[in-house]
């Protein structure tokens, strides 16, 4: 692993002042902050205001006024607020990567690539919105005389709670759709990395979004969440299972709806003819992308075991190499963890799986003279399932090898797990690798590629099965679940019931037998 020891300069556009401007649009009437900190550095970088639950509900009720007026504000006129802010966002993209980085650590290629997910999902959706969100006339039950029509409205304000690995995509790409529907929002970021949300709400209301429709609170999550869930008609949320759950529970209990992205355990299966370069290279972003703080992120690799120490031997070379360091530029392979705290979890799964037998290939320690939060790319060989990183998401540059014999075997192996949120599966001969991929127990598969290819499709669904959450982003029903659905029916002539002294006997004999009439031409 190279090591450039750096004196580290934070980026010229992330200036006092500007961080200043972002952080007032959080309210926090208590006066209590949070020290926002460089993750390169441990250097604080702005005090972010801790938002307290009247706060809260002041942000809904703001946010509601102004989602009246946009809710009846023509279609067409929300949609070209998006396709300014299209611009704005590409334009913009070296700045929010500043802040990306600044805030979470990650190197500058995972920055740079997350800013490009909000104008993506700006560009499908403004070719879709108009389609999905026009009123649809169906069918009523009696041909001709009857119509239905399905209309969709706004659900009102939408609570969308972001993770702290993905700020900027999955606070401002989530919140999209939503406002294109009509609602409002209120975001809760993380507050390890409030600060590029709240630069993307910046752009947006330079694009032409009305202020005070895109409310941003902040807080842990224990003091912010339950008044948020309270107030919200519906709730989006990433992050870990277990807090997935409490989430849904609320929801349900306050009968709303709400969409989950959560945990993952993801396996990669590697086939007989993959192509040894290329899956090496996969398994390297697929392991150390984002330095494994990706929720799609491979942490199981299966090999069959005719090629397992060919493939092996090239992987932990290829780790090995890895440039991981602090830099603003584009040269690292990799970045920091998140923060400290989460570099002791990975620590400890890596701890506790070598104490259970395991085998450290290459990596396995902190690099405190990179950074106060870096930790080493990882290979581990013999884990478990009593290993917390058996079973357990490890979120971390983290990774195990397993053998197997037969294909069988490797689909057994990548089921095993309460989790199915993506998977990816390696092969020369694409239809074998589909067939692989159809028995994976998964809300992604991706075949020859980790998770970029199912992710960045954004007109098809993607979200997880089992424990890996309910309901998913992307694709129609990404903007469909933000709305409700009115049905509009017309009865044009009064023909439900007996008419003119028909007997009951007599309406019902039609009445079936209207239905196989209507069955046989396929009217109804």
């Amino acid at each position: 692993m190279t090591v450039t020891p750096l004196a580290l300069t934070r980026p010229a556009s992330v200036t006092d002042a500007f961080l200043q401007r972002l952080v007032t649009r959080v309210p926090g009437s208590s006066g209590a902050t949070w020290k926002l900190t460089e993750v390169y550095t441990g250097d604080v970088l702005v005090e972010l205001p801790q938002s307290t639950p009247a706060d809260i509900e002041q942000a809904f009720t703001t946010a509601r006024a102004a989602q009246e007026k946009w809710a009846a504000t023509p279609l067409k006129q929300r949609l070209e607020v998006f396709k300014r802010a299209h611009t704005l966002f590409v334009d913009n993209a070296p700045a929010v990567t500043d802040l990306i980085q600044v805030e979470s650590g990650k190197n500058r290629r995972m920055a740079i690539e997350e800013t490009c997910d909000p104008a993506m999902v700006m560009s499908h959706y403004l070719t879709r919105a108009a389609k999905l969100l026009a009123p649809a006339k169906r069918g009523g039950p009696v041909p001709f005389l009857t119509t239905s029509t399905e209309i969709r409205q706004p659900k009102g304000v939408v609570g969308i709670i972001a993770p702290w690995n993905f700020p900027f995509a999955t606070g401002i790409s989530d919140a999209v759709p939503a406002l294109m529907a009509g609602n409002a929002v209120v975001l809760k970021p993380d507050n390890k990395t409030a600060l590029s949300p709240l630069y993307g709400v910046e752009l947006l209301e330079q694009a032409g979004l009305p202020k005070g429709l895109f409310q941003v609170v902040c807080g842990e999550g224990p003091d912010v969440g339950p008044t948020l869930i309270g107030q919200a008609n519906y709730v989006m949320f990433t992050g870990s299972t277990a807090t997935g759950r409490v989430i849904g529970e609320q929801a349900g209990r306050n009968l709303i709806g709400c969409c989950l992205e959560l945990g993952g355990k993801n396996p990669m299966i590697v086939l007989e003819d993959a192509d040894l370069d290329e899956t090496v290279q996969g398994a390297i972003f697929g392991a150390f992308g984002n330095t494994g703080q990706i929720c799609m992120h491979i942490e199981r690799i299966y090999l069959p075991e005719s090629r397992y120490e060919e493939f092996k031997n090239a992987y932990v070379a290829k780790t090995k190499a890895l440039d991981v360091r602090a830099a603003y530029d584009f040269g690292p392979d990799m970045g920091s963890l998140v923060s400290v705290d989460h570099m002791g979890r990975v620590k400890s799964h890596v701890d506790d799986a070598v104490a259970k037998g395991a085998t450290v290939l290459c990596g396995g320690k902190p690099r405190l003279d990179l950074g106060p939060a870096f930790f080493e790319p990882t290979i581990l060989e013999g884990v478990t399932k009593d290993m917390l990183c058996g079973v357990t998401e490890t979120f971390g540059p983290v990774v195990a090898l397993h053998k197997y014999r037969t294909v069988d075997e490797a689909v057994a192996l990548a089921n095993d797990t309460e989790y199915g949120l993506n998977a990816s599966v390696w092969g020369g001969d694409v239809a074998a690798a589909r067939a692989v991929a159809a028995r994976i127990e998964s809300g992604n598969v991706n075949i020859n590629d980790i998770l970029a290819t199912a992710y960045a499709s954004k007109g098809t669904p993607s979200g997880g099965v089992k424990n890996s959450g309910v309901g998913a982003r992307h694709g129609d029903q990404g903007l469909l679940k933000y709305t409700d659905v009115k049905n509009v029916a017309v009865l044009k002539k009064q023909v439900m019931g007996p008419r003119g002294g028909q007997t009951y006997e007599k309406y019902v004999e039609g009445m079936l037998s209207s239905l196989k009439l209507m069955r046989r031409l396929r009217i109804r």
